[in-house]
């Protein structure tokens, strides 16, 4: 009965006060509230890329040039290059690939009637959506036949469409769109992929047969990746040797030249993003941090506040037989009350805040059981750490000298 009782006692005091109760909470509700939606934003970034990487395939290998060296040393901007013969030789020559998709492009200037539009013009061959796991939503993909007979046919990107100020897409199947000046026949529009986080978009393309982007566009055999599928998950190992090998032979490497060439598969690329995700956990975490200390901070002062004005208050309750145990508790427990509420106001806003950008803007939100719950406990936490100062001293009021105060 006495915990009970000393549990409404300790509501009765922060209902009494309950703009100054709202205000102690509001540094809590803030800090929770901005963590919560910073970490949803966060995980449905990092969901996304995800489920992007793995739709591209376990398989898949990605080869960029590397850096110029000269005597083991970077010449820094100057980058060595991957050409098209390169992207031939390995076709040829490794057993362990299944497919290979070289890719050259530039943004340049998109012509449709009135409307025009600076875009990504992607120079490539025609397994470009079985390695990259496009879909055609209309029309359909230009043919190897084509690709060797130079046509001048294009696959564009569903933003691609919406930037020339067309309504239907397929409607622009047989129209005429003009790409740096030459006219390129519309054949296909790539189904949307939705951008997801990063810098590149995938909706934002226009396709062309490669021999024709370099001889029509590109005036060049100069690449900027190849995209190589292996023939199984556990043969990777063995397709990264291949291509290394290959590729040091057509660009003439002698022993001890380190390669100029990196090869990244998925692994590297999730590997690469787990990093990220943890540093911007730590972060968070920093920000979660110093948000809750200035919230504690808050209500520490605004508890020893409360104790001085309610001196004579607990005179009369030790006075009336009530222990320095009972007085501690109650200050203890009404500040975990303050922290905890603020807390689960604060979640509910983050959550709110995250579904709300998730709607208003179309980004990726994911609000996981596990960061409400640590927030709460936190909150809680922080409402014992500082509320222990202000309870002590009202414990340790004298009830004479209390009974005297004005």
């Amino acid at each position: 009965m006495l915990f009970g009782e000393t549990i409404r006692v300790a509501l009765d005091a922060l209902r009494a006060n309950k703009l100054r109760s709202f205000l102690t909470m509001l540094g809590i509700m803030i800090g929770v509230a901005a963590v919560i939606a910073m970490v949803a934003l966060g995980r449905g970034a990092e969901r996304s890329v995800k489920e992007r990487i793995a739709s591209l395939g376990t398989t898949l290998l990605s080869v960029f040039p590397g850096q110029v060296r000269s005597h083991g040393v970077s010449s820094g901007a100057d980058r060595a290059e991957l050409l098209l013969s390169d992207a031939e030789a390995i076709a040829r020559m490794a057993k362990f690939v299944k497919d290979v998709q070289p890719e050259m492009n530039r943004s340049m200037q998109v012509q449709y009637r009135s409307e025009n539009s600076n875009t990504n013009v992607v120079g490539t061959t025609a397994n470009y959506l079985d390695v990259r796991k496009f879909k055609i939503a209309a029309g359909r993909m230009f043919q190897q036949r084509e690709d060797d007979a130079r046509k001048k046919l294009a696959v564009l990107g569903s933003e691609v469409v919406e930037e020339l100020g067309v309504a239907v897409p397929e409607s622009m199947i047989g129209a005429s769109v003009r790409i740096n000046g030459v006219a390129f026949e519309v054949i296909g529009i790539l189904e949307s992929k939705g951008q997801g986080g990063g810098f590149f978009n995938p909706d934002d393309q226009i396709l062309v047969p490669i021999q024709t982007a370099r001889d029509r566009l590109m005036g060049s055999d100069r690449l900027r990746s190849i995209s190589v599928l292996g023939t199984s998950e556990a043969e990777i190992p063995k397709t990264m040797a291949e291509i290394t090998r290959v590729l040091r032979r057509e660009h003439r490497l002698r022993i001890g030249v380190p390669d100029d060439f990196r090869i990244r598969s998925q692994a590297d690329f999730l590997s690469t993003l787990g990093e990220t995700s943890q540093i911007f956990g730590v972060l968070l975490a920093g920000i979660a941090a110093v948000s809750l200390l200035v919230g504690g901070i808050g209500i520490m002062n605004i508890m020893l506040v409360s104790v001085t004005e309610r001196t004579r208050e607990i005179g009369v309750r030790k006075a009336l037989g009530a222990t320095k145990r009972t007085i501690l508790l109650q200050f203890l427990i009404e500040a975990l009350v303050l922290c905890l509420l603020g807390g689960a106001i604060g979640v509910s806003i983050g959550v709110g805040a995250a579904v709300g950008l998730q709607k208003a803007f179309a980004w990726n939100t994911s609000v996981d059981l596990g960061s409400v719950l640590m927030a709460l406990f936190f909150s809680g936490t922080v409402g014992l750490l500082f509320g222990v100062w202000p309870a002590r001293r009202a414990a340790a009021l004298d009830p004479i000298e209390s009974l005297r105060h004005e």
